[in-house]
């Protein structure tokens, strides 16, 4: 049986070792750039009670909406990602 296409857009058959290469780097570039989102957002919410002395509750405040708005992103990112790589890939026409 070869590799195709079933009628709802699922894989059949075996994947090559060049299609787990490059759902294996598609998982770690969506993990690798979620990170990075996660931390530059914390840092954006969090950093004032880092710059400036702020009262503690404040603080607090800022540190728990910077994780949880940070989490969420993330997470949303890996999905993104993932979800884009999933869709089957149009051909592009040459531009020759």
């Amino acid at each position: 049986m070869g590799r195709g296409c079933d009628d709802v857009g699922m894989w059949t058959g075996p994947r090559s070792s060049a299609e787990r290469d490059v759902v294996t780097v598609e998982i770690a570039y969506a993990l690798a750039s979620a990170g990075f989102l996660a931390v530059v957002v914390f840092a954006v919410i969090a950093g004032p009670a880092w710059v400036w002395d702020l009262p503690s509750a404040v603080d607090e405040s800022l540190f728990v909406a910077g994780r949880w708005t940070a989490g969420v992103l993330a997470v949303i990112r890996v999905v993104h990602v993932l979800r884009q790589h999933a869709r089957p890939q149009r051909a592009r026409p040459s531009s020759d």
